[in-house]
């Protein structure tokens, strides 16, 4: 896996908070998350490319939301890192569900970003099996430019150009194998509505208010059943609102961050923020 192991604190960014780990969507890679790298001080920031995307290993077949679960907590292995805070955004938000499920002490915070917690549908499923014949067979560029204006909103594209472009150049250089094999491992997704009770560190709830990914009724079910989330709706912002209002969407995970801080052992407890 290629990563990038950044923040404050000196010493390949190891600060005093708990680790972040960001967690890109499809069909992305690491970059998207540079405008958080360097917006949580005293937080070291590591942000990887997922099994199948940017300079890692691609693996053709189907790899599961498990599998991309097993990877990242690797990665924090090779790293010393025991706790982080996850914040995923998209598949992203659904890996960090499944690492949640499978390694729940190794939590200290969620943020779970246009992302949604129920199970595939029979109709979803037969869509992304669909997506990725097309991919294999076509490669990302029809793909990509076609869904770039619902990757973000039309306000984006008109006055934040350069977003659109970083966008449009991430999804034309995933590689198709890596992309079809997360589509059909989503394919293949179970439904964490069940686990989300169970969610016992800080967590917050992120969608831009224009996504038609993951639309906000996707992000009130989540914060609905996680005890004491938070739900910030970032304004004019689609399904990557992290680059498209960066500041919005730092300051909701600064919120974030200072929560876990709070909850962390030997702090006061704090439920809710």
């Amino acid at each position: 896996m290629t990563y990038d192991d950044t923040g404050s604190g000196g010493d390949a960014g190891r600060g005093k908070g708990e680790a972040l780990l960001l967690v890109h969507g499809h069909p992305f890679d690491r970059t998207m998350w540079r405008p958080q790298q360097d917006a949580a001080p005293g937080h070291r920031a590591i942000a990887p490319d997922l099994r199948g995307y940017g300079g890692s290993q691609v693996v053709a077949g189907l790899t599961p939301l498990s599998t991309f679960a097993r990877d990242l907590a690797g990665l924090l292995d090779h790293l010393g890192v025991r706790r982080a805070v996850l914040c995923g955004l998209s598949m992203g938000g659904q890996i960090v569900l499944e690492f949640h499920r499978l390694f729940p002490g190794r939590v200290a915070g969620l943020v779970l970003a246009d992302t949604f917690a129920q199970g595939e549908t029979e109709r979803g499923r037969k869509e992304r099996n669909a997506r990725a014949d097309q991919l294999l067979r076509d490669g990302m560029s029809g793909y990509a430019h076609e869904v770039l204006d619902s990757m973000v909103s039309p306000a984006t594209v008109a006055d934040l150009p350069e977003v659109a472009a970083h966008v449009l150049g991430m999804m034309l250089a995933a590689p198709p194998e890596g992309a079809a094999a997360a589509l059909r491992g989503r394919a293949e997704r179970p439904d964490y509505t069940a686990t989300l009770p169970t969610v016992a560190v800080p967590a917050l709830v992120v969608v831009g208010r224009d996504d038609v990914f993951t639309p906000v009724a996707d992000a009130e079910h989540l914060h609905r059943h996680i005890p004491g989330a938070r739900l910030a709706v970032i304004e004019g912002a689609g399904h990557l609102p992290n680059l498209e209002r960066p500041a919005a969407f730092n300051d909701a995970l600064a919120g974030l961050l200072a929560a876990v801080r709070q909850h962390a052992p030997g702090a006061e407890d704090m439920t809710e923020f």
